[in-house]
């Protein structure tokens, strides 16, 4: 990859893995060339990170593992890993490559031109596209009533809140306090994070953008699960409570500035 610092500022992808490295080769290899400065690769304490290892070193990907924290830990992990070699704008990357890469150097630059603080791929573009993908009916039915509740509440301008491609800036990073995790997360650390930033960064009126990205269900991949899934929703509505809350006036740790 690229490693010279690009026009409005450095990007680094950080490949997330987790149980796939069987995957996570041709996730890499899907990467348009050049897009990004550089990669990590981020490990979940996985049963096959050695093997995943081995891996990103043939890559010649920089592997970095950690105790096992779940989703929401491990993209923690992975934006301080970013951050640290100079980051500016991070790319979430799935190591099962569900979700079409091939859009990084587009998105980079809508970031860079708008000067969005959060982008992410939406699946929910074109509405039926996600059933064409092999998406399950049940799941489809469910981000699309999540999503028409979240934007309801949050006034974020998204068209789906549930995406697995995520873009971050350096200024979101240093402006939410992402650390945070919910009591009901503690052990787990799980998916909601990933709505949970989202609702920090309405709350703190951060710059949102989107653009549309296919995600393959037909081929092997790594999705949470359907109960998993069920939690996960009930778990959204308790951090919407919590950010109605804080609009009231009555703040809480998940929505307060950092320091």
């Amino acid at each position: 990859m690229n490693t010279n610092k690009m026009e409005g500022g450095k990007a680094i992808g950080f490949i997330m893995t987790y149980n796939c490295s069987r995957l996570v080769e041709d996730a890499y290899n899907r990467i348009p060339k050049g897009s990004l400065d550089a990669i990590i690769m981020v490990d979940d304490d996985s049963k096959d990170k050695a093997e995943t290892e081995k891996i990103a070193q043939k890559l010649g990907v920089p592997f970095f593992s950690h105790e096992h924290t779940g989703y929401g830990g491990n993209v923690r992990y992975g934006l301080k890993k970013a951050l640290e070699i100079g980051g500016d704008i991070m790319v979430e990357i799935h190591g099962d490559g569900q979700f079409d890469p091939s859009i990084i150097p587009e998105a980079l630059k809508r970031i860079r031109e708008n000067g969005y603080d959060f982008f992410i791929g939406s699946r929910f573009t074109n509405l039926l596209q996600p059933l064409r993908d092999g998406m399950s009916l049940a799941r489809y039915l469910a981000n699309i009533g999540l999503s028409f509740i979240d934007r309801l509440i949050l006034r974020a301008p998204l068209s789906e809140y549930n995406a697995g491609f995520r873009v971050y800036s350096r200024k979101l990073v240093q402006t939410i306090p992402f650390e945070i995790i919910p009591s009901f997360e503690k052990k787990s650390r799980g998916h909601i994070w990933s709505f949970q930033v989202i609702a920090q960064a309405a709350y703190f009126k951060l710059k949102f953008g989107e653009m549309p990205i296919r995600a393959d269900y037909k081929k092997e991949h790594t999705s949470i699960s359907i109960p998993e899934s069920t939690i996960y929703a009930f778990q959204t509505f308790y951090v919407l409570f919590l950010f109605i809350l804080a609009r009231l006036g009555l703040k809480n740790r998940l929505f307060r500035h950092k320091g």
